[in-house]
């Protein structure tokens, strides 16, 4: 919806003159001899209100006030040059996964429960980014396309378990699911894209999969992909829960946790990303906040001002009243000669 605004404004001065110049005339003071019942002798009444041809002139006299006011309608446009990245988030499923190195609130949680709000938060922040989910252990496989629909994309994180596919760890097979989805996505014309990233998140040792790692990081690197690796867990004897047939807990037991670092900073350095160190809840928080800020776009944007001048439509009718007003004086001054 379009604004109004004034050029001149100063104009404005005039228009609290005319009323007061209308109303002094109105009330102006006349020597005359008062005869009782004069207004029977003529057959006339006494005039009380403003003749019209005295009204379209008033009127003629603010709309031309108004005109040199120079009126406009303004409108207002934003333009926004919006281009996000294509992003996969690799996330492992393997059974360590069920370590419980983390707290929340003081009780323990596993590192699938840490992981999941922060990888909320961190599809949250990325609206203007097409964003999938890549699953491994055993083996890999989309669990999520490339999608602007990101509130789909958080209920999709939300339903993340353990046990979806056999035990493993194939960080090779999971680094090129999430390669071939991105290449996907980049033939997809409809829509132009800053760049594409991976971040891959793991707390294991690669031991299953057809695709060596540094393969796959290689291929990445070829095509420009960066990838951004997170090693989750605390290093040493970390709590295992053991579960029965029907899943139920039965006991605790200790477990080495064998992440494979050296692996995951060989991965990051040659596709240019950054490897992450992730032992508590407060550090996965900041290696995703460092990533996203690593890969933020900084939208254009743009305010575009269109101006419509309105002083023709207020002259055309200040004009038209003022005519009407001179042609009312002319008449009503013959009838007053001819009686």
């Amino acid at each position: 919806m379009g604004d109004f605004a004034f050029q001149d404004p100063q104009w404005f001065s005039a228009l609290l003159v005319l009323p007061l110049v209308a109303w002094l005339r109105h009330r102006r003071r006349l020597p005359v001899l008062v005869v009782p019942f004069a207004a029977g002798w003529t057959g006339t009444e006494r005039r009380t209100r403003l003749p019209w041809p005295a009204i379209c002139a008033y009127g003629g006299a603010l709309l031309a006030v108004i005109a040199l006011a120079r009126p406009q309608r303004l409108e207002t446009t934003r333009e926004t040059k919006q281009q996000g990245y294509d992003i996969v988030l690799a996330i492992d499923l393997s059974r360590s996964m069920l370590a419980e190195d983390f707290t929340r609130g003081g009780a323990r949680i596993n590192r699938l429960q840490a992981v999941k709000p922060v990888l909320e938060a961190f599809i949250s922040r990325r609206s203007a980014d097409r964003i999938g989910i890549v699953v491994f252990s055993g083996r890999a496989y989309t669990f999520a396309p490339l999608t602007f629909d990101h509130d789909w994309l958080r209920r999709q994180t939300a339903r993340l378990q353990i046990g979806l596919l056999e035990d493993g760890t194939a960080i090779g097979d999971g680094l090129g699911v999430a390669l071939a989805r991105l290449e996907q996505g980049r033939r997809d014309a409809t829509t132009e894209r800053e760049g594409a990233f991976v971040v891959f998140l793991t707390d294991g040792a690669n031991n299953a999969g057809a695709l060596d790692p540094r393969a796959a990081a290689t291929v990445a690197a070829e095509r420009g992909v960066t990838v951004y690796t997170i090693g989750a867990g605390r290093e040493g004897v970390v709590p295992m829960p053991v579960e029965d047939a029907q899943g139920r807990r039965i006991a605790t037991r200790q477990m080495m946790s064998d992440l494979d670092e050296p692996l995951l900073r060989d991965i990051a350095a040659r596709t240019g990303g950054t490897y992450f160190r992730v032992a508590d809840s407060g550090t996965i928080e900041r290696a995703f906040a460092a990533i996203d800020q690593a890969r933020k776009v900084e939208f254009e944007a743009r305010t575009l001002v269109a101006t419509e001048e309105l002083f023709a439509r207020f002259a055309i009718a200040a004009a038209a009243l003022l005519a009407l007003a001179t042609f009312g004086a002319t008449l009503q001054s013959k009838r007053e000669v001819l009686a």
